[in-house]
């Protein structure tokens, strides 16, 4: 299913102005907070309506999901409970029960580790939840750990809330420290390691050899999450301004933005289809959009179950799975349903 209405020349020709205008008026080196922009209330989830379409694919039943995950390794979904602490591991087939853990401190996502790990940003500690073993190990870190993101040279990227980056090697130690970094988010997109501060709604790339903030960039008007693809680039939602943004690092710049109306939220990317789908909050609806031409071009749209705040992809099969905030369910949309158009 593909979107209809204006032409793909118009639309990318409105697009590229306002990419234009961004870039001009939004990128800048890095300032002191004196010069910021003023701060305001960070941008989120809107809250959803009640459901009235019923939703796509298959729903099983569910508490409040904070987060969800499938880890590329083995395949398991790994799901964050509402109070924070409670995951989760599922074998999609089935084949196996479902496993349960408690971890030693609260946190509010999962990303992906190295390979058979999920990593979360727990207190004052990284924590390394191993899939098939079914076991949490935490790393100690000097500061409140805000958000973790895995580098592809094996080391970690960590937020800490006082405003500092820190890379931690494999063992744990510090390798470097970035003063000034300020974000609830921390991405690495190749070798780049960037924050997004939803206070400011802005994205910010660390100059690690120099070990301070490079160019920050503008990010909408009220981003909430980040995430990236295997071509490093960095896929934005701005909940507040409805908009789907991408950007590259080195340097930082905005590529492409969508306008996305019903509050755009969560994000999950399907390497194999070169697929970005985005959950709408404001209508219980999630849509995906193929980033392999100049511009996204929706691709599909389905019902989801009510608060969509989570989303994930299966990287081996495709299937989507969609969490409830609020407990009305996790949904499953196979890649199959998909192409047959449900």
């Amino acid at each position: 299913m593909r979107a209809h209405g204006v032409s793909r020349s118009v639309c990318a020709a409105a697009v590229a102005a306002v990419v234009a205008a961004a870039l001009l008026s939004g990128c800048a080196k890095h300032s002191s907070s004196s010069d910021s922009a003023p701060s305001a209330a960070p941008a989120s989830a809107a809250t959803a309506p009640v459901q009235h379409t019923a939703p796509a694919g298959t729903v099983t039943a569910s508490g409040p999901l904070a987060a969800l995950l499938a880890e590329p390794a083995t395949g398991d979904l790994v799901l964050l409970d509402g109070d924070g602490v409670t995951v989760r591991i599922q074998d999609p087939t089935g084949a196996a029960p479902e496993r349960t853990l408690t971890l030693p401190a609260r946190t509010s996502a999962l990303v992906p580790g190295p390979a058979g790990q999920v990593l979360a940003a727990a207190g004052r500690t990284v924590l390394h939840i191993d899939v098939a073993a079914g076991t949490v190990h935490a790393t100690a870190v000097d500061g409140q750990v805000r958000s973790v993101a895995q580098r592809p040279d094996g080391t970690e990227a960590v937020a800490l809330a006082e405003g500092r980056v820190l890379i931690l090697a494999a063992d744990g130690h510090v390798v470097h420290t970035i003063n000034g970094m300020s974000g609830e988010q921390i991405v690495a997109p190749g070798n780049a390691v960037v924050t997004l501060d939803r206070t400011q709604t802005t994205l910010t790339q660390a100059d690690i050899a120099r070990a301070r903030p490079a160019l920050a960039l503008r990010a909408g008007q009220g981003a909430t999450n980040v995430v990236t693809d295997h071509f490093g680039r960095m896929l934005v939602t701005d909940t507040a301004g409805g908009a789907l943004l991408v950007y590259t690092a080195d340097p930082l710049v905005m590529r492409q933005m969508f306008p996305l109306a019903s509050a755009p939220y969560a994000l999950a990317y399907d390497q194999r289809s070169e697929t970005v789908w985005v959950t709408l909050t404001g209508s219980n609806q999630i849509a995906g959009f193929d980033l392999s031409t100049g511009i996204p071009v929706e691709v599909g749209r389905y019902a989801s179950v009510r608060q969509p705040n989570s989303v994930t992809v299966d990287s081996r099969t495709g299937d989507l799975f969609v969490g409830s905030a609020t407990g009305d369910g996790l949904q499953r949309i196979g890649a199959d349903e998909r192409k047959r158009g449900q």
